[in-house]
């Protein structure tokens, strides 16, 4: 069974070779947990743990950009600049806190300290949700929405740390719990802790929608956003004190020191080295990270170069994940605009959101056991060109996108600009009415022939009633209300089955006369002028992008995981898990610069321009990926073990020798007497 996440793969393939290697180095822990059926009993506290943790983020993640747009009164381009800046923060504290726990707390400490920040970022997001604490005229609108803004990005903030730091350690930590003779129970530890991963993030994402669809408050009743943000850090509670009441099972293995900061110490050292000695007197090496002989041994360096290798190919990247997370941003703000009805279900437009890891449990292995075999009949579809397949498949997800909102374009009203302005007649006097509005005749036959005056379609597929009471011919309006979404209009909390049923988005205006009674209900002398039309375009056209997008994934990051893991030296794992988290940063940076910096007035457009700068990417790509050449890491380490131990000392002289000096005739006569397994240094000192 193939429950994957691909985002996540990566997570637990590394983790799990760098708990196996952990292991190795210490062959007797200092104590022996407690088994069930052959596994650790601690292994549940820690699955329990990261199925409360994933479910309080994917839940507060999946209602975040709705937040920022009806609560904090956000426009979509700022809501989105902030939302995929939080995401980009999520996948660079990772590398963070791989680092303090490997050179400094170790796993446990740091997996505590960071849940107790995370859950307090939880708790402070639920607490700026609550607009009662500022509402002090009892409107149901805060009045200092500088603290509700404070309190989120405090809260958002903390989140990030969390999660973050968290992300390396807790699957790692799992590992190291087995002993040698358990081996076949960490493996089936990981698919578990994976099968909890999926189980929390997809649970979360159809369930906080609901919640946040309910209603709340004090004085005014509204969207429950703080039940929405409540529950995910309730979960976060629980995952905090669960992983505690475990902590006498654990085995707690010391740091062994980060490999990520050794790799950059031995960079920065070659690179430095380099800059000291650019002067042609000193001779050249086959490759630039070869200045680090001096100091590191060669085994360390080849490893070094191939984990660049693969990096290397990393640089595009961040283009595909700038499109990947918007699902949870531009997407999810489409979706408003559009009809949500399923039947009798009534479709959430952040619940959208859930079609991508469905279409995962679906595709994978579809992929697996069915696409690519009968691909490979054809021709030899390797990994890269996998990815470059995933990355176009992403772009056309954009272009469905695009053209998705051209449909929902002409749906939309025409608004008037900054520079116009709208006024609204209603005819009652039974007869034609001339009116001159720049140098134009308007002429109003009956009360259906209007002018819309309000500037923006009703929020989240809910519907605005405006009520015209009519006394004498003269009229006035009263106030402007809200229902549900694909509800039936409401009058004085009567309700009747002969009303006529709302559309999603729609705006009406009630003629009431003045011979109405308002015991009557539903009476049929009220007339209903359709300002704005129903949402007409349904949501389910969003699964073709989705199904698009998603299928691009599965080509793209699965696969891409994979190609990595084999690419990468045994202990260089870690260092390409944060190369690959660096990219959907960079990626979410991506698309909160392009937010902010482009002038593009309509959506449509924008969703072209990002499915063109990928499909530039894209090509770019392709071309790097054909000069690449496949190696195999196994045997090049293998090659360095056969090196004698006076090989491998570092070199105490930094001091480069050169070109025609005794030192470098010296040298060259030692070149030569070494043996066919130096010959790579011999090369470097002619």
């Amino acid at each position: 069974m193939c429950l994957l996440f691909s985002q996540r793969i990566w997570d637990l393939r590394s983790t799990q070779s760098t708990a196996a290697m952990a292991v190795e180095k210490i062959k007797k822990p200092k104590k022996r947990s407690a088994t069930i059926f052959g596994y650790p009993l601690s292994i549940f506290f820690i699955v329990v743990n990261e199925f409360c943790e994933r479910f309080s983020y994917y839940g507060m993640r999946a209602v975040l950009v709705l937040y920022f747009k009806y609560f904090l009164k956000w426009d979509e381009d700022f809501a989105t600049t902030i939302y995929h800046t939080f995401v980009a923060l999520c996948y660079l504290t990772p590398i963070l806190g791989a680092i303090v726990a490997d050179s400094w707390l170790g796993k446990f400490k740091t997996i505590v300290y960071l849940s107790i920040v995370y859950t307090v970022g939880q708790v402070v997001m639920a607490i700026s949700a609550i607009q009662d604490i500022t509402d002090t005229n009892k409107d149901g609108t805060p009045d200092n929405m500088t603290l509700h803004v404070a309190l989120s990005m405090l809260g958002l903030f903390l989140i990030a740390l969390g999660t973050g730091g968290i992300k390396p350690c807790v699957a790692a930590f799992g590992g190291d719990q087995f002993e040698d003779h358990q081996e076949k129970q960490r493996s089936t530890f990981f698919s578990i802790f994976y099968l909890s991963i999926n189980a929390g993030s997809l649970i979360s994402t159809l369930i906080t929608p609901i919640l946040r669809a309910q209603t709340c408050g004090i004085h005014i009743q509204q969207e429950c956003y703080p039940l929405a943000f409540g529950v995910p850090a309730a979960l976060m509670v629980v995952a905090l004190i669960v992983f505690i009441v475990g902590s006498p099972m654990y085995i707690r293995n010391p740091p062994q020191g980060n490999i990520i900061v050794k790799v950059c110490k031995c960079i920065g050292f070659a690179v430095k080295n380099r800059f000291r000695h650019r002067s042609s007197q000193y001779p050249k090496r086959d490759h630039w990270m070869d200045w680090a002989e001096e100091k590191y041994d060669k085994l360390l360096i080849a490893q070094v170069k191939m984990a660049l290798k693969v990096l290397f190919l990393y640089i595009p990247l961040p283009m595909f994940w700038a499109l990947f997370d918007q699902q949870g941003s531009r997407w999810t703000f489409q979706a408003t605009t559009m009809n949500g009805n399923f039947g009798a279900i009534t479709i959430q437009p952040d619940q959208m959101q859930t079609v991508n890891p469905i279409l995962i449990l679906i595709l994978v292995p579809v992929m697996d056991t069915l696409i690519y075999p009968l691909i490979a009949k054809c021709f030899n579809f390797t990994p890269l060109r996998r990815i470059t397949v995933g990355m176009f498949l992403a772009a056309l997800a954009f272009v469905a996108a695009a053209l998705l909102q051209i449909q929902i374009d002409k749906t939309l009203p025409d608004f008037p600009s900054s520079t116009e302005s709208q006024v609204k007649f209603i005819n009652m006097v039974n007869r034609d009415l001339q009116i001159q509005a720049d140098n134009k005749t308007i002429s109003l036959k009956d009360e259906n022939d209007t002018f819309d005056d309000m500037t923006s379609k009703p929020e989240k597929g809910e519907n605005a009633i405006r009520q015209v009471f009519c006394s004498f011919c003269f009229f006035k309006v009263t106030h402007t209300f809200y229902i549900t979404a694909g509800g039936f209009f409401l009058l004085k909390q009567s309700f009747h089955s002969h009303c006529f049923i709302l559309g999603f988005g729609s705006s009406y205006t009630l003629i009431i006369p003045s011979t109405f009674t308002f015991g009557e209900m539903c009476s049929e002398n009220i007339k209903a002028v359709m300002d704005m039309k129903p949402n007409s375009v349904h949501m389910a056209w969003q699964i073709i992008q989705y199904f698009l997008m998603t299928t691009g994934e599965v080509v793209f990051s699965v696969t891409g995981l994979e190609f990595s893991y084999s690419q990468a030296p045994s202990n260089m794992k870690s260092v390409l898990q944060a190369g690959w988290l660096l990219t959907v940063a960079v990626g979410n940076i991506i698309v909160l610069i392009v937010a902010e910096a482009a002038t593009l007035n309509d959506q449509w457009a924008e969703y072209i321009l990002f499915a063109s700068l990928l499909v530039l990417v894209c090509i770019i790509f392709a071309i790097m990926a054909y000069f690449y050449t496949y190696t195999d890491p196994t045997k090049i380490e293998a090659q360095f073990d056969e090196m004698e131990p006076e090989e491998k000392e570092k070199r105490k002289n930094f001091d480069m020798p050169r070109k025609g000096s005794a030192e470098s005739h010296k040298e060259d006569r030692r070149s030569s007497d070494s043996s066919s397994d130096d010959e790579c240094t011999k090369q470097t000192k002619i």
